[in-house]
C-alpha cells in the first residue's frame, strides 16, 4: 500500500475512534469509573489499524490485549450496563475495518455514533412507546420477511403465470412494513400531534378503516377530526407510489407526478385547517395492528386473485379489463389493485394503462372513504371530507393526463 494511502487510512481510524471517544466522554462525565473517552478510543481504534496493517496474528493479538482491558473496565465500574466496553470493542473493529475499507468503516463508524447519543430517545422508544404486543408483531413481521420469503419459490406458477410466490410475499411485507411505519409513527407522535398524526399514520395501515375511525371521533371531538380525515389521503397518495415502485418503477415513475400534485394540494389543505382547528389529543391509538398471521394471509390472498383477474381481463378486455379490475379491485383495497395492474406492466400491459388502473382504483376507494364516513360521521361530515378532497382528485387527475 503506497504511503499516502496508508495515512489517509490511518487517519480514517483515528476519526473515527475519536468521534465514538467524544460521545462517550460527554455520555460517562458523570462517571468517573470508566475511563475511556476522547483519548483512548481514537488510540483503540488506530490499534486496530495498526494490527490489521501488520498481519492476522497481530490483529488477534490486539484484540485479545483490547477486549482484556474492556473486561478489567467492566470489572471495576460500579454503574449497570456495558455499552461503553461494547463500544470500545467496536471502535478497534472499525479501526481494523478502515485500514482494509474505509469506505465501510466510516458510515458504520457514523451509525455507531448515532445509536450511542441516541441513548434517551431510543431508552423512551423502548419502554413507553413499544408495547409487548408490538414486540410480538414485530417478530411476526421478522418472520415473515427473513424466514418465509426465502422458502417460497421464485418462479411463475398458477393461470398466466402471473403468481410468482416469493414476489407475492415480497410485496405483502412491503406494505406490512410501510404499516408499520405509520403504525409506530402513530404511538410515538399521537399523543401530541393528536388526530392529525393518527389520521396519517392509520392511513399507511388502512386509508378506508382509519376514515371511519375519523368519522367516529368526529361525532365526539367536532371539528378537530377533520385535518386527521384529510391526512388519511396524503398518505394513500405516499403508499400508492412506494407498493408500485416495488412492483413496476415504471409506473411508479409515471405515477409520480399525479401522487405529487395530490399530495400538495392535501398538505395544503391540511396546513391550513390545522391552523383553524385545534388539535385535539388523542388518548389513545386510532390505527390496527399493523402486522398479524391473518392480516398477512388476508393480503397475500388478496393480492393472488387481483393478479389473476387483472391478468384474465387484460386477456379478454384489453387494457379495458384492466382498469375496470382496478377499479372493482380499488372498492377492497387500492394498494392491491394497484399492485396488480402494475405488476403487469410493462410486460403484459402498457405502463399507460397501469397507471390509469391505479388511478381508477384511488378513485373508487375515495368514493368507498365517502361511504364509510357518511356511515360513521354522518351526511354532515362526508359532504364537507368530500368537498376537501375535490381539489386533490382534480389534481391527481390532472397529473395522470399531463
Amino acid at each position: 500500500m503506497e504511503l499516502t494511502a496508508a495515512l489517509v487510512h490511518l487517519a480514517t481510524a483515528l476519526a473515527i475512534g475519536l468521534l465514538l471517544g467524544v460521545e462517550r466522554e460527554h455520555d460517562n462525565a458523570r462517571d468517573s469509573t470508566r475511563p475511556a473517552g476522547s483519548r483512548t478510543f481514537p488510540l483503540i481504534a488506530l490499534a486496530g489499524a495498526v494490527g490489521a496493517a501488520l498481519g492476522p496474528v497481530a490483529l488477534g493479538v490486539a484484540l485479545a490485549a483490547v477486549a482484556a482491558l474492556v473486561i478489567a473496565w467492566y470489572l471495576r465500574t460500579s454503574e449497570p450496563g456495558a455499552t461503553t466496553e461494547i463500544a470500545a470493542l467496536t471502535a478497534f473493529l472499525l479501526g481494523a475495518l478502515a485500514w482494509q475499507r474505509p469506505e465501510l468503516a466510516v458510515p458504520a463508524g457514523v451509525v455507531v455514533a448515532v445509536l450511542l447519543a441516541a441513548k434517551r430517545p431510543l431508552h423512551r422508544f423502548a419502554r413507553n412507546v413499544v408495547s409487548d404486543r408490538d414486540v410480538r408483531d414485530a417478530m411476526i413481521l421478522f418472520v415473515v420477511a427473513f424466514v418465509v420469503l426465502p422458502l417460497l419459490p421464485n418462479r411463475p406458477l398458477g393461470p398466466y403465470g402471473v403468481l410468482n410466490p416469493a414476489r407475492v410475499w415480497w410485496l405483502v411485507v412491503a406494505v406490512t412494513v410501510i404499516g408499520w411505519a405509520g403504525y409506530v409513527a402513530a404511538r410515538a407522535f399521537g399523543q401530541r400531534w393528536g388526530l392529525l398524526v393518527t389520521g396519517f399514520a392509520g392511513g399507511f395501515v388502512s386509508g378506508s378503516a382509519t376514515t371511519a375511525v375519523m368519522g367516529r371521533k368526529y361525532r365526539a371531538a367536532g371539528a378537530a377530526a377533520f385535518p386527521g380525515a384529510v391526512a388519511v389521503n396524503v398518505a394513500t397518495l405516499v403508499q400508492m407510489v412506494a407498493v408500485t415502485a416495488v412492483a413496476s418503477p415504471p409506473v411508479a415513475l409515471r405515477l409520480l407526478p399525479a401522487a405529487g400534485a395530490g399530495a400538495a394540494v392535501l398538505l395544503v389543505e391540511v396546513t391550513w385547517l390545522v391552523w383553524r382547528t385545534r388539535p385535539a389529543e388523542d388518548d389513545e391509538a386510532a390505527t390496527n395492528r399493523p402486522m398479524s398471521i391473518k392480516a398477512a394471509v388476508s393480503l397475500a390472498a388478496i393480492l393472488v386473485l387481483f393478479l389473476v383477474v387483472t391478468r384474465a381481463a387484460a386477456d379478454w378486455l384489453g387494457g379495458g379489463g384492466v382498469v375496470a379490475a382496478g377499479a372493482l379491485g380499488g372498492l377492497a383495497d387500492a394498494h392491491a389493485a394497484a399492485i396488480a395492474a402494475a405488476s403487469l406492466a410493462p410486460q403484459s400491459i402498457p405502463v399507460h394503462t397501469a397507471v390509469v388502473a391505479c388511478g381508477a382504483a384511488l378513485a373508487t376507494n375515495t368514493v368507498v372513504k365517502l361511504v364509510l364516513a357518511t356511515a360513521t360521521g354522518g351526511p354532515r361530515f362526508a359532504l364537507r371530507l368530500g368537498a376537501w378532497l375535490t381539489p386533490a382528485v382534480a389534481a391527481v387527475a390532472l397529473g395522470m393526463a399531463w
